[in-house]
């Protein structure tokens, strides 16, 4: 299942749009530092503005491993084990993973049997792990370098911005 996005943000330069998502998180920011808020905002963010996306959210370290938190689309895998499937290889590298085919992924969970493509940022509280935010596509290929620069600094910029 897919979303509609905007026609303007879907023609944008990689650089621009998410220059432009940067800019929107600020102003959802400003004065809230809730960490649920903050980032149930910034998944309806994503999610309304990049296209070619069927889940955008977050999970959150909870009990030694990740637990689903605020997200946009299909209902999602609760629980995935540090070191599992593309959440927790990230969480566990503590460092982004593009996947451009997730079939092609060992140990790939599929909690949406039409994603076909995932990126899964670390969020990064100094050197503790406070959860990742990951982002799937229906579109094999969809993620790239420009992508994982754009959702690193979005990552940054929320976890600067909210108390995780």
């Amino acid at each position: 299942m897919s979303h509609a996005v905007s026609r303007a943000a879907a023609d944008l330069a990689p650089e621009a749009l998410y220059a432009e998502l940067h800019q929107a998180l600020a102003g959802l920011l400003a004065g809230e530092r809730d960490p649920i808020a903050n980032l149930a905002n910034a998944a309806a963010l994503l999610y309304g503005m990049l296209p070619d996306l069927n889940w955008a959210g977050f999970y959150l370290v909870r009990d030694g491993g990740l637990v689903v938190g605020p997200f946009q689309g299909q209902p999602a895998c609760v629980r995935i084990a540090i070191g599992q499937g593309v959440c927790g290889t990230a969480a566990a590298r503590r460092e982004t993973v593009v996947v451009p085919d997730v079939h092609a992924f060992p140990g790939h969970i599929a909690c949406d049997a039409a994603s076909n493509s995932e990126i899964v940022v670390p969020l990064l509280v100094g050197t503790r792990l406070a959860g990742v935010l990951d982002l799937d596509s229906p579109r094999l290929g969809r993620f790239g370098a420009a992508d994982a620069r754009g959702l690193e600094a979005f990552a940054a910029r929320l976890v600067a911005g909210s108390d995780l």
